[in-house]
């Protein structure tokens, strides 16, 4: 069984609504077990994340850098960053913001810097890009064309009822997926070392 859990910070609603998506993809993966975790609620979740096999971590992008609540977050794992008691988890991540670049690369440049100060397993996103060429369109999985992990947009005048579209949501469920089957697989070859 592997346990993964999915922490964000969304401001608005629309990091959240990918959260879920990421929740629900890692969730389809057999014997995994699932938990969504927003930041505010961290309190009564950190044994939760210390006993996760993945933790794959989400929030917005804002003025070019992750979400200060998430980034209280991060601050706040310091005694676990001692303990070293995520090392060899599985990370990945994921961010939203109003522009289709947005800057969202320095965020998840920020999550893997952090997951590797935690010692931990990146896992960046495996789908080709799919809006690169003449045919293809911005309903293709993996739009924005990230692999570091995985990137969202979402209309600043839009809820989160309409935004991110649905092909954001459908990567964050490809990336949900990725990361729980390379949890099962590092449990299969730590178990046989």
């Amino acid at each position: 069984m592997a346990k993964v859990s999915i922490v964000y910070h969304s401001g608005y609603g629309h990091t959240k609504k990918l959260a879920e998506a990421v929740l629900e993809g890692a969730a389809s993966v057999p014997n995994t077990t699932a938990t969504l975790i927003a930041v505010q609620d961290l309190a009564e979740h950190w044994e939760t994340l210390n006993q996760s096999d993945a933790i794959i971590m989400g929030a917005p992008t804002y003025m070019g850098s992750l979400s200060a609540p998430f980034k209280q977050f991060m601050d706040d794992s310091s005694k676990i960053w001692m303990a070293q008691k995520w090392k060899d988890k599985v990370a990945a991540g994921f961010t939203n913001s109003g522009s289709p670049s947005g800057d969202k690369l320095t965020s998840l440049i920020q999550l893997a810097v952090f997951a590797a100060q935690h010692s931990m397993i990146w896992v960046g996103l495996d789908v080709m890009p799919g809006n690169n060429t003449s045919t293809s369109t911005a309903e293709g999985l993996n739009r924005l064309g990230s692999t570091l992990g995985m990137m969202s947009q979402s209309n600043v005048d839009q809820p989160a009822d309409l935004a991110p579209p649905r092909s954001d949501l459908e990567t964050g469920k490809a990336l949900g997926a990725r990361v729980a089957q390379f949890a099962h697989r590092l449990q299969l070859s730590t178990a046989t070392v």
